[in-house]
């Protein structure tokens, strides 16, 4: 019986991740537990939001009782934003994080992060995306200059695997096979990074006399 085999497909998400006022203090265990979760942090700022700011952030929200509160907590201190990225970003980081409330995560998930930092339903030390349309809109509200570029997949991401990757892998594949260098994973990173097709490149080679 022939197997079939599911087609390759490239897995990159985005989320963005807050470590609230109140636990600002313990950003450098916090990136390191992350780090070691998996995730890579593409983006990073401290930054302080006035109570308009974080009305606008929390628009979602607005109405319910708890968003006076919300708001005045988010803006009491300098607090740090990060976009997060590695495989089904968004439901990771919500299952790293453990539920909102925690004084629950305390019972249910006491290993997430809101059971070790958080305090209580409105302050539980970190805010994650709900969803990856909601990560859109939350990385451009703290990062405005930030580029969020469709992510290639189906049809699209074979062609540009056949178009500009795998053309590059074979050569240094080959080069490799002829060289036999003894350490082959470097000599090949290096030699990938020397013949990337997408490095930039001078039109032409300054003399001397041009420079003069």
């Amino acid at each position: 019986m022939q197997m079939l085999m599911p087609e390759p497909q490239i897995f990159v998400e985005r989320t963005l991740a807050l470590i609230k006022p109140d636990v600002v203090d313990k950003e450098e265990e916090i990136e390191d537990l992350i780090l070691r979760s998996g995730f890579l942090i593409i983006q990073k700022r401290k930054l302080h939001l006035s109570p308009e700011q974080c009305s606008n952030f929390y628009a979602d929200q607005y109405g319910k009782v708890f968003f006076p509160n919300l708001t005045a907590y988010m803006s009491s201190g300098p607090l740090v934003a990060m976009v997060l990225a590695r495989h089904c970003a968004v439901s990771y980081w919500k299952e790293l994080l453990g539920p909102s409330n925690s004084i629950k995560a305390r019972r249910t998930h006491p290993n997430s992060l809101r059971a070790i930092y958080g305090t209580d339903d409105l302050r539980n030390g970190l805010h994650g995306s709900l969803s990856v349309s909601s990560a859109e809109r939350e990385i451009r509200f703290m990062f405005p200059e930030a580029i969020l570029e469709p992510i290639p997949a189906g049809q699209r991401a074979r062609d540009y695997l056949n178009l500009y990757v795998k053309p590059t892998l074979l050569a240094g594949l080959t080069a490799l096979c002829k060289e036999k260098p003894a350490d082959p994973m470097t000599w090949l990173a290096d030699w990938l990074i020397e013949h990337n097709p997408n490095k930039p490149r001078l039109q032409h080679q300054i003399t001397e006399e041009e420079q003069q």
